[in-house]
């Protein structure tokens, strides 16, 4: 072989060496880059995931924050209500209190915001609990006849049932019939009831009530609220006292201390005996409103007073949004008691059996001592 050929042949050969080089170093090259981009791709996509996972966390952790306050702020509602409710559904504390010697410092007062299911419940379970503290709680006229009833109610205006029944026997002695009382001489008549004040105008009354008895319904004491409103000085209270201490059919008796003791207790804020009647009406049964009466009644006229209430001699303080307005150390509180509570006769000369088995005492006969 020539030098000029073996020159040619090396160079060819160099030339391939280099060709087979510079593909490597591409190859290499793409190769890394490839490598490369799919590495930035990879960063990139995890860092997107990251950046993804870490809103979420935090919207998580904003959405738990917001639930939290929620809950908490429903919570708090919700524990606040029962704990401003409590004062007038908790027995056992007021009632420890009451036993203590030390009177209580704050006056209890129910929550303003009250629903009307709450305030029905309150209502109803006092009923229930002046039913045990009276459950020999009656009309407190003696009476023997729808006449009698009729007539001694409307004399118990402006005094009390004890004067009313100290006087009637005489009353109703001389004058036993409606026919008797209609026919009877003014004067007469006034000289009987004087003792229990404001005489002429209520012999007028019952004079002509006894005259409507005979004339309008033959001497018979009707039994329908619409016919006792039209007798002279019969109203709504006295007919419902009638009506449900004579006949039987329920009624509401609307008196002082019914008027009272409802506000006080805040069953209804109305000051007119019609609206306090609708009022107490719709919280009770009609069933119920007839014992409902004597309950009350009985509880305003020997514990729960107008000027000093016996607060801590009460039987239903725990549910009494007014307790504290009276006598709370229970020694003081028991010698504000009157009538059989204070150890006292009652104001009927001849109460009903139930009441002399529970331990009552009739009243004096008019004049003994």
């Amino acid at each position: 072989m020539t030098r000029a050929a073996s020159a040619k042949k090396a160079a060819s050969a160099k030339k391939a060496a280099s060709t087979r080089q510079t593909a490597s170093a591409k190859e290499t090259a793409s190769v890394k880059g490839t490598a490369s981009a799919k590495k930035a791709a990879s960063a990139k996509k995890a860092a997107s995931a990251k950046k993804a996972a870490s809103a979420k966390k935090a919207a998580s952790k904003t959405s738990a924050a917001q639930k939290a306050s929620k809950k908490a702020s429903k919570g708090a509602a919700v524990k606040k209500a029962p704990a401003a409710k409590k004062v007038a559904v908790a027995p056992k504390k007021a009632t420890a209190r009451l036993k203590g010697t030390a009177p209580a410092k704050a006056v209890v007062h129910p929550p303003g915001d009250e629903s009307p299911t709450a305030l029905v419940r309150r209502a109803r379970r006092i009923n229930r609990e002046l039913a045990e503290v009276f459950p020999y709680a009656h009309p407190e006229l003696d009476f023997e006849n729808p006449f009698q009833l009729v007539v001694a109610t409307v004399l118990s205006a402006q005094t009390t049932d004890l004067r009313v029944n100290q006087t009637t026997p005489a009353l109703f002695a001389t004058y036993p019939t409606p026919e008797d009382l209609a026919a009877a001489n003014p004067e007469e008549v006034e000289e009987i009831l004087r003792p229990c004040g404001f005489f002429r105008a209520k012999t007028k009354s019952v004079i002509g009530l006894s005259k409507a008895l005979v004339e309008d319904f033959g001497g018979e004491v009707p039994g329908r609220l619409e016919d006792l409103v039209k007798l002279p000085g019969v109203g709504r209270k006295t007919a419902f006292v009638v009506l449900g201490n004579a006949f039987g059919r329920p009624g509401i008796t609307v008196d002082t201390h019914f008027q009272r003791l409802v506000r006080r207790w805040r069953w209804t804020g109305e000051t007119d005996p019609d609206k306090i009647e609708a009022a107490i009406g719709a919280l009770f049964p009609k069933s119920d409103w007839t014992d409902l009466s004597h309950h009350v009644i009985w509880h305003g006229r020997r514990i729960c007073h107008a000027r000093k209430p016996a607060c801590g001699a009460c039987p239903i303080a725990p549910l009494c949004p007014a307790y504290g307005e009276g006598e709370t150390d229970p020694e003081k509180a028991k010698k504000l008691l009157k009538y059989e509570k204070g150890g006292f006769p009652g104001q009927r000369l001849k109460p009903p059996q139930a009441y002399l088995d529970a331990g009552g005492t009739p009243a004096p006969p008019l004049g003994a001592g």
